[in-house]
């Protein structure tokens, strides 16, 4: 239940994430996937081997995603992979209610998010929920996640990068402690790697089965076949023989497809989760709301759509988000991203060429894919709205764009 007004928080629960608590056992990424999915899973666990088993062969490739963002969407907490601060002085949290507040504890069982709240005088209630589940890369900030036996939840704070400290969760109410926000498969579908559904209720899961961060096969398709091919005595000689999809070989629209599962907007599941496979024709697994042209996309999670409605990408019979994207390697950079432009583009053709020259050089993307301030994360902090800063993917010709990781705003 939520910790607000006078309600009490739920001792047994609390107890629960305290010393003698079992522990909570997540598959890593690498492992194999415990258990088995659903009947409607269209390739059997055992297909599945974990990114390790890619390792062996292609060890440079692995190395290299595994520090890329898509890799480190969730993790395992630890003091590395969690970016909030539990030191005193950067461990509170206060609300606009000022009976509650909320503090943040490490020790040898774990971090925990706790809140504190003055019922009476002399009474004060709290709930503490141990992070189980780090959600996000911390570039721009992160979320974290608790069990409930197998049941999957949303702490009620989040930490911002840009702020470098901690704020309420995306869309909570500031002031109230809300543990009760359900994770469904769908959030899990761009956050985790596999995992088994048991819903209902929709939160609903195998823990074991759960394999964190986006794998190698999430892009690659099961790998089981492909490892026991190359194990044989006589390995493959030809691609239609390795048993594994190389996205680069797939139509323009299955490409996309493939980036579309978490980069074309939230999507209503149409099949079970995970039913996607690359190859497959994404409109048959998710429905994506049919906007009219002159309809604003969020540059949050949309930027399929976004990139789709660039003069560059509707005159080209070729580009995708592999064009300008090395998915394998962790690009921040954004000057080696205009000698992509240049292909197409020269430097003297644009418009502020004549007052500026070659101080432009290096910096078609800070213009012409501005940041700008998404509508669909919000938290409060200190009477403020924080919203992140992202991307626009829609190739276009813009005034002055906005600059930084976030904004505040009253």
């Amino acid at each position: 239940m939520s910790l607000a007004g006078e309600q009490a928080p739920s001792s047994t629960r609390q107890d629960s994430r305290r010393p003698g608590a079992r522990p909570v056992v997540l598959a890593l990424l690498g492992a194999s996937v415990a258990g088995a999915f659903p009947a409607f899973a269209r390739a059997a666990t055992s297909a599945y081997v974990g990114d390790m088993a890619c390792n062996s062969c292609h060890e440079d490739k692995v190395r290299s995603y595994h520090g890329t963002a898509h890799f480190r969407t969730s993790s395992m907490p630890t003091s590395d992979t969690i970016h909030g601060k539990f030191g005193p002085g950067s461990n509170t949290l206060m609300t606009v209610n000022p009976n509650l507040y909320f503090e943040m504890e490490a020790d040898e069982r774990g971090f925990f998010q706790t809140a504190h709240l003055r019922s009476s005088p002399t009474e004060v209630l709290t709930r503490s929920e141990r992070i189980d589940i780090v959600v996000g890369s911390g570039r721009k900030g992160q979320s974290y996640l608790f069990w409930d036996g197998d049941q999957l939840f949303q702490l009620p704070l989040s930490y911002w990068t840009g702020l470098d400290g901690w704020v309420n969760s995306p869309g909570y109410t500031d002031g109230r402690a809300d543990f009760d926000r359900t994770i469904g498969p769908r959030c899990l579908e761009c956050h985790a790697g596999r995992f088994e559904s048991r819903a209902p209720p929709r939160n609903r899961y195998n823990v074991s089965s759960i394999v964190l961060g986006i794998t190698c096969e999430r892009c690659h398709g099961p790998g089981g076949e492909h490892v026991d091919r190359f194990s044989s005595a006589t390995p493959p000689r030809s691609p239609a023989e390795r048993a594994i999809v190389n996205p680069a070989r797939l139509s323009r629209a299955r490409q996309l497809d493939i980036c579309g599962q978490c980069h074309e907007g939230l999507g209503t599941s149409i099949t079970p989760p995970l039913s996607f496979v690359p190859g497959d024709e994404l409109d048959r697994h998710l429905t994506f709301a049919k906007l009219a042209p002159s309809a604003r996309v969020d540059v949050h999670a949309s930027q399929v759509q976004l990139l789709e409605r660039s003069k560059c990408f509707r005159l080209s019979t070729t580009m995708t988000c592999g064009t300008c994207h090395d998915v394998h390697a962790e690009q921040r950079e954004l000057t080696p991203f205009s000698s992509v432009c240049m292909t197409c583009h020269a430097i003297e053709s644009c418009r502020r060429f004549p007052k500026l020259g070659r101080a432009i050089d290096g910096k078609c993307v800070d213009c012409h894919m501005p940041l700008q301030q998404t509508v669909q994360i919000i938290s409060r902090v200190d009477g403020s709205s924080v919203r992140p800063m992202v991307r626009n993917h829609q190739i276009a010709i813009y005034p002055d764009g906005a600059a930084g990781s976030f904004q505040l705003t009253p």
